[in-house]
């Protein structure tokens, strides 16, 4: 059996009640953190929380080589955690299609996401969101703007009137000049703001560690979030729609939105 677990958004005690007696009950447990981490926790403290060993796998490890992993599958009882929810990327959805192709049962035992956090912690209804799109670092695109498709899927939904989350760039391994494995970084929402702004006269939402006792959400231009500071990451970005007067409401009184700012709710 290989048991996908979602870690949740911040720190060991993110995870669910049936993610933690999955741990528990594993022969191995593997880790990937390079699509994401939980930045209130290391991996020693997830250790000492399941009181097991994690064996982390970087993206090679999982994309190129995941036999170890599925090999402790087919043995035993083998869990791979991720933050977040498990199988909202697609390399986690390939590393199951590898299992099942060599008859290894698989389970998916979801933590909360980005996604709902930012509806959540902003007050924009989540039926309201268009397609999400990632803004990647310049070098990763190989670029100084900010790539047409990120412009594109934002200025579609907009004209249907819907709500855009942006997902910002993370390097881990991977930095300018390619393989690094001292390499670390994560796109701040100031920088995303600043970048967006030269292409889209628009509000936005910045959203700073999501799933934290002390998440910071803040609304207003993008010209004026480049100037502003967030915090450590993890941070997102939401470009909105259409507002509802209940969202406009929220934007003002959760987000610190500036009357000025926010358009006239529809």
């Amino acid at each position: 059996m290989l048991t996908f677990v979602g870690l949740g958004l911040y720190d060991e005690r993110s995870i669910t009640v049936e993610g933690r007696e999955a741990v528990a009950d594993a022969d191995r447990v593997f880790a990937e953190f390079y699509t994401s981490k939980l930045v209130g926790a290391t991996v020693e403290d997830l250790e000492s929380y399941h009181d097991t060993a994690i064996e982390v796998r970087d993206r090679p490890g999982v994309e190129e080589d995941p036999e170890p992993i599925l090999d402790a599958a087919a043995d035993g009882n083998a869990v791979f955690l991720t933050a977040g929810d498990t199988m909202i990327s697609t390399t986690h959805v390939d590393l199951r299609l590898r299992a099942a192709e060599r008859g290894i049962d698989t389970r998916v035992i979801h933590g909360t996401t980005a996604e709902a956090a930012a509806a959540s912690l902003t007050g924009l209804q989540n039926y309201r969101f268009g397609k999400a799109t990632t803004l990647p670092f310049a070098y990763a695109h190989g670029g100084d703007g900010v790539p047409g498709s990120v412009v594109d899927t934002v200025t579609d939904n907009r004209d249907r009137g819907l709500h855009t989350l942006v997902y910002l760039d993370i390097k881990v391994g991977i930095g300018p000049k390619g393989r690094d494995p001292d390499h670390e970084e994560y796109m701040t929402a100031d920088h995303a703001a600043g970048r967006l702004a030269d292409e889209l006269d628009a509000l936005g939402v910045a959203v700073a560690r999501a799933g934290s006792p002390n998440p910071v959400v803040a609304a207003d231009q993008l010209s004026a979030l480049a100037g502003r500071a967030f915090g450590e990451p993890l941070h997102l970005l939401i470009l909105p729609g259409d507002l509802h007067v209940i969202e406009r409401d929220a934007l003002a009184e959760l987000a610190g939105a500036p009357t000025s700012a926010l358009p006239d709710p529809v």
